[in-house]
C-alpha cells in the first residue's frame, strides 16, 4: 500500500541551512530551505533515514497533521477527532508543547491543555514533562500544525563520543564546514588544534561511509508508525570504503590526544586517523597529498583572554604558508581581527553561524 506522504522539517544550526540542503538533496530528497533548517516530503522511512544519515542536521520533526482552529472549544473538538492512534503509542508517556502566533487562539498554556486532553481521552496515553515522544502544536494564522519529535536528544550526539574538550564544535557544524570547504571524502584532512578530535573523526566516518547516527537510538523507535524490522534493514551497514590512512589532529595538550583516540576508537576510525602531541607552531605536514587544515581555534571570548591570540595566529599562519604548500585552510572564529592576523589569503567568509551564544563564520583559502 501507498506510504502517506507528510513534510518533514530538518532542523539546522542557524546559518547553516544551505549545506544541509545540499546534503538532503545528495540523499535523494527534494529540500526546500526555510528559516531554521529544511523541508522535505516523505513518509515514515524517510524520517527513520534522515535520522540515521544526515551529519548537517540537530533533529528531524515529522509534521504528522493539523487542521484551522478560530477558538478552544474548535481546538478541543478537533483534537479529539485527530488520528492519535497511527502515531502515538496507547502505553508511552509524551510530552505536548505549544506555540501561538497571530491566531485568535494566543494562550499557548491553555491550547496545551487541551491537545493533552485529547490524547489522554482518546488514547489513555499519560502526559509527562520527561516523556520519550515530544509531540509540538504550532498554531499560526488559526491554523494548528502537529509536528512529532523523531528524534529525542540533538544529533550532534552521535553516540559514540565520550571524552569533550572545552568549548567543542559540535559534530553536525564540524560536518557543514567540512561540506562548505568542499570536502566529498577523499581529501586528507588535518586539525591542528583538535580538541576531542572532532574534525579528523568526522571526515574519516565520511570518508569510509558510516551512517553518523549508527550507534544511537532515537524517540521515532517510541512511536506507533515504527517498523522494527524494516529499521534492522535500513541500518545493515554498507561496505566499508578502502580509505588510506589520511586524517590527522594534533594538540599541545596530551589530554586532549588521548580524548581524540579514545573517541576515534569508538567511532570505529582509528585505523584510518592519527593523533600526535604538538604545538601548532611547531606541526609538520603528513606524508599525503595536500588537502584541507581545517581548525576551530580559540576565540578568547570564552577560553582565556585575545591579547595574547593574536600572536599566536600569526605564527599559525606563518606555519601553514611556510610548511603547507597546496593545502586549503578552513578556520572558525567569532573575531575576523584574529583571522587577518594570520596574514593568510581568505575569501569571502562564510554566513554567521550560532554556536552555544556565540557568533562564528568560516574562513576559507584557496591552495597555499
Amino acid at each position: 500500500m501507498e506510504q502517506q506522504k507528510f513534510d518533514i522539517f530538518l532542523v539546522a544550526t542557524p546559518g547553516l541551512e544551505a549545506p544541509l540542503a545540499a546534503e538532503a538533496a545528495s540523499l535523494g530528497w527534494a529540500p526546500v530551505i526555510q528559516p531554521g533548517g529544511v523541508t522535505i516530503s516523505g513518509g515514515w522511512p524517510d524520517v527513520w533515514r534522515a535520522n540515521l544519515w544526515l551529519r548537517g542536521a540537530t533533529r528531524v520533526l515529522a509534521r504528522v497533521g493539523g487542521f484551522r482552529a478560530m477558538h478552544l472549544a474548535q481546538l478541543d473538538k478537533r483534537a479529539h477527532k485527530f488520528p492519535w492512534a497511527s502515531i502515538l503509542r496507547a502505553d508511552l508517556p509524551v510530552k505536548v508543547e505549544t506555540t501561538c502566533r497571530a491566531s485568535r487562539i494566543y494562550h499557548a498554556g491553555a491550547a496545551t491543555q487541551r491537545i493533552a486532553r485529547a490524547i489522554t481521552d482518546t488514547l489513555g496515553v499519560t502526559i509527562a514533562d520527561d516523556a520519550p515522544v515530544t509531540l509540538k502544536a504550532r498554531i499560526e494564522d488559526d491554523l494548528v500544525t502537529f509536528s512529532v519529535d523523531t528524534t529525542g536528544e540533538s544529533l550532534h550526539k552521535r553516540g559514540h563520543k565520550q571524552a569533550v574538550a572545552k568549548a567543542p564544535l559540535r559534530e553536525t557544524m564540524a560536518a557543514m564546514f567540512l561540506s562548505e570547504m568542499g570536502y566529498d571524502g577523499s581529501q586528507p584532512v588535518l586539525d591542528p588544534m583538535c580538541g576531542s578530535g572532532t574534525f579528523p573523526i568526522e571526515a574519516a566516518e565520511i570518508a569510509l561511509g558510516l551512517a553518523p547516527g549508527r550507534s544511537r537510538d532515537f524517540a521515532f523507535q517510541q512511536l506507533a508508525s515504527f517498523d522494527p524490522a524494516a529499521w534492522v534493514a535500513l541500518r545493515q551497514p554498507p561496505a566499508l570504503r578502502a580509505v588510506p590512512v589520511q586524517f590527522f589532529g594534533s594538540d599541545r595538550d596530551p589530554g586532549a590526544i588521548r580524548m581524540s583516540i579514545a573517541n576515534a576508537e569508538r567511532a570505529g576510525v582509528d585505523a584510518v586517523t592519527r593523533f600526535a602531541v604538538s604545538a601548532v607552531t611547531e606541526l609538520e605536514a603528513p606524508d599525503c597529498a595536500p588537502g584541507l587544515i581545517m581548525l576551530n581555534p580559540p576565540y578568547g571570548t570564552r577560553i582565556g583572554n585575545k591579547g595574547p591570540l593574536f600572536g599566536l595566529h600569526a605564527q599559525m599562519g606563518e606555519r601553514f604558508r611556510s610548511h603547507f604548500p597546496g593545502w586549503r585552510v578552513g578556520m572558525v572564529t567569532t573575531e575576523a581581527g584574529l583571522a587577518r592576523a594570520t596574514g593568510l589569503p581568505w575569501q569571502e567568509p562564510g554566513p554567521i553561524v550560532a554556536h552555544g551564544g556565540l557568533k562564528v563564520r568560516l574562513w576559507r583559502t584557496g591552495p597555499l
